[in-house]
């Protein structure tokens, strides 16, 4: 099945250094999904759980990853990235498919 997110290097080493430094057991994934609805439409999630019936699962850049199969679709072309500011940091979801908007 097709890998349907991808994960920067900036944030390949935070999820790392998370799983690393914060106690996560050892048969923990990275679980990626969405929430939905609403007039503010979709938000997404990261966090780090055991595997359920219902998860695919993948291994990206030696992060093994969740995702339920009913966020699927809503995951394809999404690249998890994160940023460090001055006054935030954390992680963001992107899909480069999706050209930026310009103000004229």
């Amino acid at each position: 099945m097709l890998i349907p997110i991808s994960i920067t290097e900036k944030a390949e080493a935070e999820i790392k250094h998370i799983m690393a430094n914060k106690n996560i057991p050892e048969d923990y994934f990275l679980r990626v999904g969405v929430k939905g609805g609403g007039c503010g439409g979709m938000s997404y999630a990261l966090g780090f759980d055991k595997p359920k019936s219902e998860d695919q699962q993948f291994e990206i850049d030696g992060i093994r990853v969740l995702i339920e199969k009913k966020h699927y679709m809503f995951l394809i072309g999404m690249q998890i990235d994160f940023f460090e500011g001055d006054e935030a940091r954390g992680f963001t979801f992107i899909n480069p498919d999706i050209p930026k908007r310009h103000d004229l």
